[in-house]
């Protein structure tokens, strides 16, 4: 098999098959995309298209230690304040402001910031500032959620470190013999888009964003205050033996029971079968009239129970509250059921509905697998829910986070950022180097611990970004990336290179939309290098397309990470991202055909 795959011709078939699966892969989303870019890797060693050593020699690539390195820093942006404090700050100056104005506000905001550090963790965070900021202004948060996912978008093209997809094409470009991208080389281009995406908002992009209602509106009167009770049942209690129905904790009475802990394992998708044990723990909410009756009489004697003191004993009562959370990227509980996900042993938190794919989902929720983006509503004592917040299981929509902040690190963090940037501007080392020893001295000088560090590079990233290397790596080396540009460039080329400019990004836009911007870019960036070629001018203008075209992704909420995390949290239908989105790919693509060869003459 290996000897019959040593053909040119066979191997440039077996490799664009690949590239097939693993499209099909990506689209249909069965196994997560890392993994599918992965087994091609596999694939290609086992038909020795590429051999061990030049496998393993994506893994030496620049571009991916980059972004891990850059990953870092945000983490440390973030954990000392600086992304919260800069949203904070727009949001106070914004809340009087008629709302087209408050969100160019915050759009400035966003793409300022999202041209330093990754745009990921700046939507994360700012999404429950948006939300707040909604509530001043009395509008739906889905008016501002795309516009801050968008705006991350537009900051992320206007310098080399704004975005992953701009260091990944560099590190290509570069391995296919083209010079460094300058740090700041795409910025007045990268500006002029930008410019054009928030006029597209005063001018139509408001007036087509949706007013969705999402979990938050399942929030009740904060007034009414609720307690959520242990209660633990003892070994000579009455009631051991008997179901649980038994209890005397009836819904007329304003309780409703909600788990049962036996040795710590939560019983509560068996609650209506359940027969108690000694040693069970109830847990059920109450109004606090009720509640406080039972902290009075420090012990319960409810129904059956009501000529024994002794059938219960309260363990603890807490008053609870009710929040909102996204499913972030670094999340734990990602592909995980409810059932299983310990919350409430962990936290005494309980997970109330889903928001997901514009419906909120309050039943059936124990068998549900949690996703990327999904936002849940969940309710438990305020120090249950800090501590879930600080460890990161979800990320709080409600309000931010209340976890110690690092604020007197905050200067060494941006001082970091900054020297990056001047220091590879002035090309003193590589910006490899350069973001790998900043990243290291954030850890060293205490603005992140070092698990932190390595909880905050997004290493499914990265192993998607290998693996996709192998793949166009295999694609060079047999022929196909040359066969692709034969077969295009030629007729094509016909039309001139303007024509060529112009389907490079169209295709470019699609597939990023369709499957991940990162692949995308690894895929076409080759591609992009060998129209130049053919035409046997500088590639550099096709290289840009592709680095613009891979982060212009605003007609759905999978093309691009950011968009999946406002998609569930603003309560977006698929829909409302093609109506506001589509019409803004179709603009950018206009103006990067007008600013692009401005910049970079097709000559």
């Amino acid at each position: 098999m290996v000897e019959f795959l040593h053909s040119s011709p066979v191997q440039i078939a077996v490799v664009l098959f690949l590239v097939g699966i693993v499209f099909f892969g990506f689209v249909r989303e069965s196994l997560p995309a890392d993994v599918i870019a992965l087994m091609a890797m596999g694939t290609l060693m086992l038909t020795d298209i590429l051999s061990v050593k030049e496998t393993l020699g994506v893994f030496s690539n620049a571009a991916p230690l980059t972004i891990a390195a850059m990953f870092v820093l945000s983490a440390a942006l973030d954990r000392t304040g600086v992304i919260d404090l800069a949203g904070r700050w727009v949001c106070r100056l914004a809340e009087n402001w008629p709302p087209i104005v408050a969100v160019l506000a915050m759009m400035v905001c966003v793409i300022v910031l999202s041209a330093f550090i990754n745009n990921t963790p700046v939507v994360v965070v700012l999404i429950p500032v948006a939300i707040r900021l909604a509530k001043a202004l009395d509008i739906s948060p889905s008016k501002l959620l795309i516009p801050l996912s968008f705006a991350s978008i537009f900051g992320g093209t206007t310098t080399l470190i704004g975005t992953s997809t701009n260091l990944l094409v560099d590190g290509v470009a570069q391995d296919g013999g083209l010079a460094p991208f300058g740090m700041f080389e795409i910025t007045a281009a990268g500006s002029l888009m930008a410019l054009a995406g928030m006029a597209y908002f005063v001018i139509a992009g408001w007036w087509l964003l949706p007013a969705r209602t999402t979990l938050a509106g399942m929030l009740p009167d904060q007034r009414e205050r609720r307690f959520i009770a242990q209660i633990l049942i003892p070994i000579d209690s009455i009631l051991v033996g008997r179901p649980l129905s038994e209890t005397g904790f009836s819904a007329q009475r304003g309780f409703k029971i909600i788990d049962v802990l036996r040795e710590s394992v939560s019983l509560k998708a068996s609650l209506g079968k359940l027969v108690l044990r000694g040693g069970d723990r109830i847990v059920l909410r109450s109004p606090v009239s009720e509640m406080l009756t039972l902290k009075e009489l420090g012990h319960v004697a409810i129904g059956a129970a009501a000529t024994d003191p002794t059938a219960f004993e309260p363990v603890q009562a807490s008053e609870v509250i009710i929040a909102e959370g996204v499913i972030g990227p670094q999340s734990r509980l990602i592909g995980r059921r409810l059932v299983g996900l310990g919350l409430a042993r962990l936290y005494g938190v309980y997970i109330m509905a889903v928001h997901r794919h514009g419906e909120n989902i309050t039943d059936k929720l124990d068998e549900m697998r949690l996703d990327v983006g999904d936002t849940v509503l969940v309710e438990g004592p305020a120090t249950g829910m800090r501590q879930m917040f600080e460890d990161g299981a979800l990320n709080n929509l409600t309000a931010t986070s209340d976890r110690a902040v690092r604020r007197g690190k905050a200067w060494i963090a941006v001082l970091a950022v900054l020297l990056v940037m001047g220091l590879a501007a002035v090309e003193l080392l590589p910006i490899a180097a350069l973001a790998i020893i900043a990243a290291t001295a954030v850890v060293a000088l205490g603005c992140l611990d070092h698990q932190e560090a390595y909880q905050s590079i997004r290493w499914d990233i990265l192993m998607l970004i290998f693996g996709m290397l192998a793949l166009g790596q295999a694609m060079e080396k047999t022929g196909a990336v040359s066969l692709l540009i034969d077969s295009v460039a030629g007729p094509m080329g016909q039309l001139g290179p303007f024509a060529l400019l112009a389907m490079l990004y169209l295709v470019t836009s699609a597939l990023t939309e369709i499957i991940s911007n990162n692949a995308a870019a690894i895929l076409l960036t080759p591609i992009a290098i060998g129209f130049g070629t053919h035409l046997g001018i500088d590639p550099r203008p096709f290289v840009v397309a592709v680095m613009f075209a891979a982060s212009a992704s605003f007609a759905t909420p999978i093309g691009y990470q950011t968009n999946t995390l406002v998609y569930t949290a603003g309560g977006y239908r698929f829909t409302d991202f093609i109506k506001v989105g589509l019409p803004l790919n179709l603009l950018l693509f206009g103006v990067a055909m007008v600013v692009i060869p401005l910049f970079w003459p097709l000559a």
